[in-house]
């Protein structure tokens, strides 16, 4: 338990740091996210998961690892689009995942996120 919240300390330590340090990421950028970016990201958010640093919880099943991907890619639009209802086992949910992808792009342009949840439907 003591490396368990040791490792969380550290990360948490780690994540604040570098937002410190490196502001500019998270404002308003000249062009979208690109999907190539999407996909660098969230290969780097199953590597964080894979290696223990989202706890047991997120490999618990594949689904738990896709949802806590999609957390992990950007919190604010897995909080706007899954976090009420996330995937569940077998669920394919391509609305839900063309409002998120677009979540993303407005997010990624410092643009307002209002009426992107339903925007699909």
């Amino acid at each position: 338990m003591g490396i368990s919240r040791a490792r969380s300390s550290t990360v948490c330590i780690l994540l604040l740091l570098s937002l410190s340090l490196f502001p500019c990421a998270f404002s308003k950028s000249p062009r979208p996210i690109s999907d190539v970016e999407i996909r660098e990201k969230k290969n780097q958010c199953y590597s964080d998961i894979e290696s223990g640093l989202w706890g047991w919880q997120c490999t618990s099943s594949a689904i738990a690892k896709e949802n806590c991907a999609l957390r992990c890619l950007s919190p604010v639009c897995y909080e706007l689009i899954y976090e009420s209802d996330p995937l569940e086992e077998g669920e394919k949910d391509l609305i839900r995942s063309q409002e998120y992808k677009y979540c993303m792009y407005k997010s990624s342009l410092g643009e307002s996120l209002d009426g992107v949840r339903g925007s699909f439907l």
